[in-house]
């Protein structure tokens, strides 16, 4: 017996009283899972690759192969993962070829990798249905959110196109779209909205087998199959043709292509007889008499319909016209279709295109009309909205229907935007919403990583499963790492949720991290009365003293209901660490009072169990433990007895400051982009560097103290740190008269300084440290009286930050370290050179980061790099802020991003740019001799650029000549000063992951690598797809648990060393720096030294391992202990027999040992102990095989 929701607590809700639905087909699920679903039922090979947001699809594939479920046919499809999107489609291509029901899962730049293979497919009337997660493409910058900019670039190719506008409805087109390209043989994409829909959970009514059965034509079925490549029945496809004939060729399909629409209305037509669910090519919704339309397609179709609604209720006439099928059009369904009656009509695009008339929905809506036997006198007017999930809002679509009224109303305009420039923007009312329709509204702030979002979309579940209720999750993050801001979005009621839009009015609030009242208006969106659940790191007594006066103000004004739990003291006590998700979830459970409080209690222990059961019984009791504390720590606050304080909401930016930091990044931090109009932006995607410094996240609740009488001063803590937050120098100690009280400092240890008129502080930025406790972990020193002490340990932040904030900030102000002082041939002398990578959006303790920080020590100021998609370009490029820093001479690594299959071509053109720069320098050079001095000249050109003291005269020297050239006005000297920087050498840097450089970059990287080219590469190896969610790749190894291979990968790693070092002419070089930081830094300063080509491959410890962070440098000492990584390098311009050294011992722990401190290996152990046994044993072979081909190497 299903349970009424009571929201007794929630302001002006009454408990439900509506009629139970039938729950037993219902299953909450997102947009992702319900065509993965029916794409598994239909299909009997999947080639699938990831990217985002549509990898979820393959994953569901895979973990369901796995499992063995079986498809419609009684048969478990093969789900294989490829290369690349490009091998995907091909993978997909033959396997329609060869007979078997195919399909894929794709976005953006996947899709555009697939256009080859499209083409083909198509002009072989082959079916097939592709599932799109429809993503912008990567143009001025890229972005990983939805829009139609990708399913617009293909609709050339000849696949039918049909649009689902929510998770029920992408699990409906997904089998109408396999039930018509069997009968058209015409292939489809099944297209729903990136995030908006593919991540939306929702209720879907999950298809039964035995409709999907009948909606599959059996006969088709076996034309497709007879039509399979067969050497019973040979043909011969894919001919080359000549001028004579190929265009007949072409045009012999036409009548496939017409009936196409016939078809796929008449599945619509069975699917309607099957399930009682109608659907229609073109949907018409709204008045019976409308004057005005709007015609769209995709999710936001949900919040025009809402408008409609209103509208209509307050005596307008207005109406929406839904496409299902964009490609090919029904032009006559498509007029049948639009009521007579309509005067005006608004075309909504979803992307843009520069050169074109109009937006293809558009240029479609007008040919339609123009070709159309009866004449319409409708106008019709084009605009774009919600391009990278930009909002729309029914405020938005209230707007688009009141310019419709005007007699000359705007074309090609815009919505959601200011666009200040060309002026295409409509205003609307910002004010306007339709929250009210809803029963309850959640927002939940928490910290990308901290479970909140898991919790939540368990509650949605919980609720949607136990409740009569119709209920919608959608959350919000940005495309940095973990540790970033998250809002979850959670609505329930009585009413059927089409809500595409983020919640504008909530009636709850939970905060789940103190520190973003000091940086966000947490409660801009409460409505009066709403409830505010806040996790505070202070007492039920003091809480409210610590509140900024804004955020007081809005509870006192808005009425709200104050609730306050310290979930970090019940996850402590608990022993979980700073996991506070399942206590927030226990306390919105029993704030709400949706479930009864022992019911929801034990539906989150379920989840728990499921949840975290591989991890242990231990974890799984501590989190039972965790949910029972926390209703004893959960207060009401009566905050009618306070006073309203005056502690500031803090600034989002330093006031110090650039103006375009303060004015457009600042807005970004705020959580207010939408208000930046279009002229705030660079034309080209052109941002600054070195703006992180400003941004100031404050993620950490503990960060690392240094403890003066213990250091060494080794500065390892600085090199692991992997967000540049720990620091050392060595000063004047003249300086220290301005020092603020407590500032630390010792005397230098080592003869490079002096004792006496020097010395050293070891400086933590509290601010910018993500607490992740690598550093402490890392520290060798550790106390003799105090076992548990080191010379830097972790400390609770709060009593220090002030003190600490005026010693960075002091820190800072004193002068770096002469570079020509120190040796960087070492840890310690490598370190007090200045970081330009800091406070990335990387993960805490990241294992890619340290890597990177110490590429810019070492060659910053020199430093180009060409980076790959993947984690280090969303981490190292993506805004607000970028940690790529300068000098402060404003010099520093330039740093650009392509694409993610073309990083090593795209690394390659710009050497050769900066080469062919410098030689046309060094040319113009000789040719000014006279005008510019010989003197100059020779030092110019026969200046070596080895040491650090050469690097630095060379570099004035440049300023000189530069200085000598500025008020010169020959075409020569304007050309030799616009190159004279490149006189220098640039150390490029070719910088991606494993998923790059195993398998979608490999051609590429292989290509440059036999290029002979000065170019240095560093593959940043975490063995799997970080950036996607951890996905394997070929670099994971043999009995590793990944997504795509979540029984254990079968097959071994590839040896992407060996494979470069065959070229025998590249430099090759395998490191791990918490196996031998030493060797980390001496093999990279080797490698940028060879004059040809070098690859690095890194081993870099990652949160998709299931490790624990803080131990990131131990699983890297383990993997070279265990000789499951060993270190070695190739260096070809060695003598023969010297060229290949192995740098590592001989394997001295268990492999067993590496492999089972890693959850990767261990859910393996888990659940097929037998299993996890023969890939150890497996492993163990592979390894001590690998070792014995490293000691034949030795003789190259």
């Amino acid at each position: 017996m299903s349970t009424q929701t009571q929201v007794a607590d929630l302001p002006g809700v009454e408990p439900d009283t509506h009629q139970s639905k039938p729950k037993a087909n219902y299953h909450v699920m997102d947009g992702n899972e319900a065509a993965a679903y029916i794409a598994y039922k239909c299909s009997e090979v999947c080639a699938i690759y990831p990217i985002t947001p549509s990898s979820a699809m393959g994953e569901w594939a895979d973990e369901w192969s796995a499992k063995g479920m079986k498809n419609v046919f009684g048969t478990t499809p093969r789900v294989v993962e490829m290369q690349s999107e490009a091998g995907a489609a091909g993978a997909i291509h033959g396997a329609l070829q060869g007979g078997a029901l195919a399909s894929t899962f794709t976005a953006s730049q996947g899709l555009l990798l697939m256009i080859p293979n499209m083409y083909k497919i198509a002009g072989e009337l082959t079916p097939t249905v592709f599932h799109i997660a429809a993503r912008s493409l990567a143009t001025h910058a890229l972005s990983i959110f939805g829009d139609h900019s990708d399913v617009m670039a293909v609709r050339s190719t000849g696949f039918s196109m049909l649009f689902g506008n929510n998770p029920q409805e992408v699990m409906d087109m997904a089998l109408i779209a396999h039930a018509a390209t069997l009968k058209a043989r015409v292939p489809f994409l099944n297209i729903f909205d990136g995030f908006r829909t593919s991540h939306e959970l929702n209720e879907v009514e999950i298809i039964p087998d035995e409709v999907i059965e009948k909606m599959l034509d059996m006969e088709a079925i076996h034309a497709h199959r007879d039509r399979a490549l067969n050497p019973s029945n040979p043909v011969i496809r894919g001919t080359a043709q000549n001028p004579d004939v190929y265009f007949q060729n072409r045009e012999a399909a036409n009548v496939y292509y017409e009936k196409v629409p016939g078809i796929v209305q008449n599945a619509m037509d069975e699917f309607y007889a099957l399930t009682g669910r109608r659907y229609n090519l073109y949907e018409y919704y709204g008045h019976e008499h409308p004057d005005r339309l709007v015609i769209i397609m995709g999710s936001a179709a949900g919040t025009v319909k809402e408008t409609v609604d209103y509208l209509n209720s307050i005596g307008a006439h207005v109406g929406v016209l839904m496409i299902r099928l964009f490609r090919p059009l029904d032009v006559e369904a498509f007029i049948k279709a639009i009521p007579k009656s309509v005067v005006s009509i608004a075309v909504l695009d979803r992307c843009k295109e520069p050169t074109g008339i109009g937006e293809p929905l558009y240029m479609n809506v007008v040919n339609a009309l123009n070709e159309a036997q009866e004449n319409h006198h409708a106008h019709v007017i084009g605009g774009r909205y919600g391009l990278s999930s930009k909002e729309f809002t029914p405020a938005m679509a209230k707007a688009v229907f009141k310019e419709l009224k005007k007699n000359q109303p705007k074309n090609h305009f815009t919505i959601g935007i200011d666009d200040d420039v060309t002026h295409t923007s409509l205003a609307y009312d910002k004010t306007f919403n339709l929250e009210e329709r809803h029963l309850f509204r959640g927002l939940f702030f928490g910290l990308g990583a901290d479970g909140t979002v898991s919790a939540n979309k368990n509650s949605i579940k919980i609720i949607g499963d136990k409740t009569d209720d119709h209920v919608q999750g959608y959350f919000v993050y940005d495309s940095k790492k973990s540790g970033s801001l998250t809002v979850s979005h959670l609505r329930f009621g009585e009413n059927p949720i089409n809500s595409t839009y983020l919640i504008q009015s909530a009636n709850f609030i939970a905060c789940h991290h103190f520190n973003y009242l000091t940086k966000y208006d947490i409660l801009k969106e409460a409505e009066d009365g709403a409830v505010f659940l806040l996790n505070a790191p202070y007492s039920k007594e003091e809480v409210w003293t610590k509140l900024p006066r804004k955020i007081q103000e809005e509870i006192v004004d808005k009425h709200l209901k104050f609730y306050v739990i310290n979930a970090y003291t019940v996850a402590k006590d608990a022993g979980m660490g700073n996991r506070i998700n399942t206590i927030l979830q226990t306390c919105f459970f029993a704030i709400s009072n949706i479930l009864p409080r022992e019911e929801a209690i034990a539906k989150i222990k379920e989840a728990i169990y499921e949840t975290y059961w591989k991890k242990g019984d231990a974890v799984v009791q501590k989190n039972y433990a965790a949910v029972d504390m926390a209703l004893d720590n959960l207060y009401e606050i009566d905050y009618s007895k306070f006073r309203i304080g005056n502690v500031p909401i803090g600034d989002t930016i330093s006031k110090d400051a650039p103006g375009f930091v303060k004015d457009v990044l600042g807005k970004i931090i705020a959580g207010e982009g939408d208000q930046l109009p279009v002229s705030a932006f660079p034309v080209d995607g052109t941002f600054p560097t070195s703006t992180t410094k400003w941004e100031k996240r404050n993620i950490a609740d503990a960060v690392p103290v240094w403890d003066t009488a213990l250091c060494t001063q080794c500065n390892k803590c600085a090199v692991i740190c992997p967000h540049a937050a720990i620091r050392p120098k060595v000063y004047d100690k003249a300086l220290l008269k301005d020092a603020p009280a407590g500032f630390k400092h010792v005397d230098p240890v080592g003869k490079e300084w002096n004792k006496e008129t020097e010395a050293y502080t070891l400086q933590v930025s509290t601010e910018d440290c993500t607490g992740c406790t690598l550093c402490v972990e890392y520290c060798p020193i550790t106390s003799k009286t105090d076992p548990g002490h080191k010379a830097i340990n972790m400390m609770d932040k709060m009593p220090i930050q002030d003190a600490e904030i005026n010693n960075w900030n002091y820190f800072l102000s004193i002068p770096e370290v002469d570079r020509t002082r120190v040796p960087k041939t070492t840890v310690k002398g490598s370190q007090f050179l200045q970081p330009l990578f800091e406070f990335s959006g990387a993960c805490a303790g990241c294992g890619e980061t340290p890597y990177l920080k110490l590429l810019t020590q070492l060659f910053g100021e020199r430093m180009i790099v060409a980076n790959a998609t993947g984690c280090s370009s969303i981490f190292g490029g993506n805004l607000p802020t970028t940690p790529w820093s300068t000098n402060k001479e404003g010099v520093g690594p330039a740093w650009a991003n392509s694409l993610f299959e073309d990083n090593a071509e795209f690394g390659l053109g710009i050497r050769l740019a900066s080469a062919k720069k410098r030689e046309m320098a060094y040319q113009l050079l000789d040719e000014l001799r006279p005008m510019v001095g010989e003197d100059l000249v020779d030092k110019l050109v026969n200046a070596k650029e080895v040491t650090e003291a050469e690097i630095h005269d060379k570099h004035e020297m440049v300023k000189e000549l530069k200085r000598r050239l500025s008020g010169q006005r020959s075409m020569a000297a304007l050309n030799l000063f616009h190159l004279a920087d490149f006189l220098e050498e640039k150390s490029v840097w070719i910088v991606g992951g494993d998923g790059w450089a195993y398998d979608i970059g490999y051609g590429g990287l292989d290509h440059v690598l036999s290029s002979g080219e000065n170019i240095n590469i560093m593959v940043l190896d975490t063995e799997v797809y970080s950036n996607t969610g951890g996905q394997m790749s070929k670099s994971t190894p043999i009995g590793a648990s990944a997504k795509f291979s979540v029984n254990g990968r079968t097959a071994g790693k590839k040896d992407l060393a060996m494979q470069a070092i065959a070229h025998g002419t590249a430099y090759v070089a395998q490191i791990a720096m918490g196996g031998n930081d030493m060797h980390t830094i001496r093999t990279i300063l080797e490698a940028e030294a060879y004059p040809g080509p070098s690859l690095i491959i890194a081993y870099s410890h990652c949160i998709a391992h299931g490790i624990d962070m803080a131990h990131g440098a131990d699983e890297q000492d383990f993997a070279v202990k265990s000789g499951y990584w060993p270190l070695f390098h190739f260096n070809p311009m060695k003598p023969k027999g010297e060229r290949f050294v192995v740098d590592s011992k001989e394997p001295s722990l268990p492999l067993s040992e590496f492999m089972y401190h890693e959850n990767r290996f261990n859910v393996i152990k888990a659940k097929d102990p037998e299993l996890a046994e023969r890939f150890l044993h497996t492993a163990e072979e592979m390894r001590d095989s690998k070792w014995d081909r490293l000691q034949t190497l030795r003789g190259l």
